[in-house]
């Protein structure tokens, strides 16, 4: 949803005086507004989040810990930077604790929401300094759009001035939450009954209007990402469409021996797996022109890693060629059915359409046309961070 549908929440909201006419739904609407960091998505996201569950009280460490379990997957599996990198290094604080815990825990990038929060707890010490740089500003900005009902200004230069202004304009208009008079992380954090029941009323659509803001400040911040939208959360295995690519390898083994691109040996049928060259988690898509039959024994020691350029692109690309060879044989039309087949799900990129898979190329022809269109991704995907194998 491209913005927060405060008309329509509004309305509903007006159907139910009993606790919804103080609310004020525009200024809610305005918490993520003009972010200087990815902070304040993941802070909102994590407060009703908590919400949803039923939780009216917490504190600031208890809320962090939910934004670094939230921002670990994207930042682990798919090596987003969650605010873009300055001079080389990573400009985000809460990238920093993501990738500080999982260097100090070992966890892999798709480790679950429990596990990554039994390491904070365990890693609590050594995480407390990234966990509190966190809190020096997000949970008061994230009420800004609440202070222009009241006249008075806030100071923003204290933590605990702004407490107590805080407590001031709640008296002027209800927000969301209120702060205690703890300390850094165990400052306490008080969600408003009638804040509770709207957020837990409408839980999905602000969770997606988080999601949408979110993915735009992060697409801006990684402009080569392919897919990006698909990287905030693990992905359903079942959205992997490789099985009638399998049906055509399967034909071209069955006619002719093909080499497998690491190890230069035939590969066996029954036991190879088909994979992709520029790892799934960057490309996010199944095509074809990146999909090759290995033997299985490697898969996962590949894993989410990029293979060496020299020499394997080189073979990769022959056993494309040999690929494209028989799916253009006029005296084998089974060949052809099976690349048709691929249409659905493996066969959308235009250039591959267009340029690549078009009958006469010669083999110097195709290998030019696929090393112009996958080097560029593949150089996106080794500075976004991805290891080479």
């Amino acid at each position: 949803m491209a913005q927060l549908d405060t008309e329509k929440i509004g309305y509903q909201l007006n159907m139910d005086g009993k606790y919804y006419n103080s609310l004020d739904i525009e200024a809610f609407s305005h918490m993520m507004k003009n972010p200087s960091y990815c902070y304040k998505f993941y802070w909102l996201e994590a407060v009703v989040s908590l919400i949803s569950e039923d939780i009216k009280e917490t504190n600031f460490n208890e809320i962090i810990d939910e934004m670094i379990a939230n921002a670990w997957y994207s930042v682990l599996e798919f090596h987003i930077h969650l605010s873009g990198i300055i001079d080389g290094q990573v400009k985000d604080g809460l990238e920093r604790a993501v990738l500080t815990l999982q260097e100090l825990s070992g966890l892999p990038g798709n480790a679950s929401k429990v596990e990554i929060k039994n390491k904070i707890k365990e890693y609590d010490k050594e995480l407390k300094t990234y966990k509190e740089q966190l809190t020096n500003m997000v949970p008061y900005r994230a009420l800004a759009g609440f202070f222009d009902k009241c006249e008075e200004r806030a100071d923003w230069e204290s933590a605990r001035r702004m407490v107590a202004y805080i407590e001031r304009v709640n008296q002027v208009t209800l927000l969301p939450y209120t702060l205690g008079t703890g300390s850094k992380l165990k400052k306490e954090v008080y969600f408003n009954e009638f804040w509770i029941k709207m957020i837990q009323d409408h839980t999905v659509s602000i969770l997606g209007w988080i999601q949408y803001e979110k993915v735009k400040w992060l697409q801006n911040n990684n402009p080569e990402v392919p897919g990006l939208v698909y990287k905030l959360a693990p992905m359903d295995e079942k959205m992997r469409k490789l099985n009638n690519v399998r049906k055509l390898w399967e034909v071209v083994l069955d006619n002719r021996p093909i080499v497998d691109v690491f190890e230069n040996l035939p590969i066996v049928k029954g036991n190879y797996d088909v994979d992709h060259f520029i790892p799934w988690s960057f490309v996010m898509n199944d095509e074809l022109w990146n999909l090759m039959p290995m033997d299985s024994s490697l898969n996962s020691s590949k894993s989410n890693k990029l293979p060496k350029w020299d020499p394997f692109f080189k073979r990769f690309a022959g056993n494309q060629f040999i690929l494209y060879g028989m799916i253009h044989d006029d005296r084998k039309p089974e060949f052809r059915r099976k690349y048709e087949a691929c249409y659905r799900d493996n066969l959308h990129s235009i250039w591959a359409n267009q340029e690549l898979y078009r009958k006469g190329n010669s083999e110097e022809e195709f290998y030019n046309i696929l090393e112009k269109n996958m080097q560029p991704v593949y150089d996106s995907a080794r500075r976004q961070g991805y290891q080479i194998w």
